[in-house]
């Protein structure tokens, strides 16, 4: 089998399908597990440039998490959040119990890898159509990647659509998927930023959250902070180049904030083209049995993290059915 999305999804259903006896191949085009879950290093600091922290329901869930909790792989994030506009701050801690990834949030996705044949800075261009043996799965360099009995892809919908072929209904439907777009301003500071907050969810023109990366548990020291923008004004400003960028989002923080920030040391700027689904669907994956082609990730399961890791396990339980069948 093939999966295609090294993120909490693909690695959730890969790690199930291993442990099942499975012959599994993972494929992701980027550096390192993790999707967006993802954690970029620059010395001296980190930042969680995706999902900023997670929480967790689901019965099943909760006791995978418990299980990295005691492994010291996820720690309650006690930072003070709140919600700030044009009337200031406002506390919004109450009882959320908020988790994040120590000592980063791709910190699960790495253990979810652990043992798995994972192969990144792979990007899958082409499904060429089935044969008898299966999918034939060709890199953007148009080098063949094997053939696989089943695919599946945990990928954004409209990049699920690009990939599968038009013979297949699930291509529709992924195509139907609306992702917002979301740019990631990081931002390291020369000295602390006293601010009454650690997070932020933010009424902003530009920003929807903001975040002080270094006060969540087991981080480097130093003032790194993660900017996220809301999705009119990422698609607005996409083509911004990312100074002109990073400037307007930390002159909106200031303002809102009331408090300038301390000198900027170093800052960069990432685009989640396919950040968050706007209308997710609520069907756990996506099957054509007949095809051998499965889709899943969180966009497939209401969003957050806690939607992807059960899209995965639900989409493992469908390869497993059917190849048995």
């Amino acid at each position: 089998m093939a999966v295609i999305g090294a993120g909490i999804a693909g690695l959730a259903a890969a790690r199930s399908l291993s442990r099942a006896g499975l012959s599994v191949v993972v494929f992701d085009k980027g550096r390192g597990p993790g999707g967006r879950t993802s954690t970029r290093r620059a010395e001296p600091v980190s930042f969680d440039h995706g999902a900023q922290y997670f929480t967790a329901r689901d019965e099943r869930f909760r006791a995978a998490v418990a299980t990295w909790t005691e492994a010291g792989l996820v720690a309650p994030w006690k930072g003070r959040i709140a919600t700030l506009g044009s009337a200031g701050s406002a506390s919004t801690s109450g009882s959320v119990e908020r988790l994040v990834g120590v000592p980063g949030m791709n910190a699960v996705a790495k253990h979810l890898a652990r043992g798995l044949d994972v192969r990144c800075g792979v990007r899958v261009a082409a499904l060429a159509e089935r044969s008898a043996a299966g999918w034939v799965l060709r890199s953007s360099e148009g080098d063949a990647l094997g053939e696989f009995a089943q695919v599946l892809l945990t990928v954004p919908g409209p990049q699920a659509a690009e990939l599968l072929p038009a013979t297949t209904p699930l291509a529709a439907t992924a195509a139907a998927v609306e992702m917002s777009a979301c740019s990631a301003a990081l931002l390291t500071f020369d000295g602390a930023w006293d601010l009454p907050f650690d997070g932020a969810f933010v009424e902003g023109r530009a920003l929807a959250w903001v975040a002080r990366n270094s006060s969540k548990p087991g981080r480097p020291p130093g003032e790194a902070w993660v900017l996220h923008t809301n999705p009119a004004w990422s698609l607005e400003h996409w083509d911004d180049e990312p100074s002109s960028q990073i400037a307007a989002l930390l002159a909106e923080l200031e303002r809102l904030a009331g408090r300038p920030a301390p000198p900027v040391v170093a800052s960069d700027l990432h685009r989640w083209r396919y950040a968050v689904a706007t209308d997710p669907l609520d069907a756990g994956c996506l099957v054509d049995s007949q095809r051998g082609l499965v889709l899943a990730g969180d966009w497939c399961q209401g969003n957050r993290v806690e939607g992807a890791w059960l899209s995965g396990v639900a989409a493992a339980d469908r390869l497993r059915g059917d190849a048995v069948d």
